[in-house]
């Protein structure tokens, strides 16, 4: 009699090869879900520097009735770009001025559009609240004491 049994030569092989088919169709899956996790994270920054571009148009039209000159606007979001239109409030919005904005980028094929909007008073003067923004600032300055401390601290 033999100690070995010519009927499951072999077998030890062909679990080997099955387990690493297995084992590189999972790694293969991984990769693909991690790749489509890139995605959807550089789709979503971009979506939120868009959102912040946007926003700060917004807020500089809202402040100083100028939206943000064309080299602040490139130094902060290079790869984006920004419209603006200006147009009269209508019906019960009257006196007030609408702003859209919209802020465009890509993420990798895809692009991301984004438009905001906002009513401003067209009576109020520009420079009157820039000059507003800038006593506040001088004046939290002055609080504040010599060399920046804060002398209630």
């Amino acid at each position: 009699m033999s100690g070995t049994n010519g009927r499951y030569r072999g077998f030890l092989m062909t679990e080997v090869i099955v387990a690493l088919s297995l084992l590189g169709l999972l790694l293969a899956g991984l990769a693909l879900s991690l790749s489509g996790f890139a995605r959807f994270n550089r789709y979503q920054l971009v979506r939120q520097q868009c959102i912040a571009a946007a926003q700060a148009q917004l807020d500089s039209i809202a402040a100083t009735g100028q939206p943000l000159p064309d080299g602040d606007f490139k130094r902060l979001w290079p790869k984006l770009s920004v419209s603006v239109k200006r147009s009269p409030g209508a019906g019960q919005w009257e006196g007030t001025e609408l702003i859209e904005v919209t802020a465009n980028g890509m993420s990798f094929h895809k692009e991301v559009k984004i438009k905001l909007s906002r009513y401003i008073l067209r009576n109020e003067p520009a420079q009157e609240n820039a000059r507003d923004c800038r006593v506040a600032s001088l004046l939290a300055m002055t609080l504040r004491g010599p060399k920046g401390r804060d002398p209630y601290a």
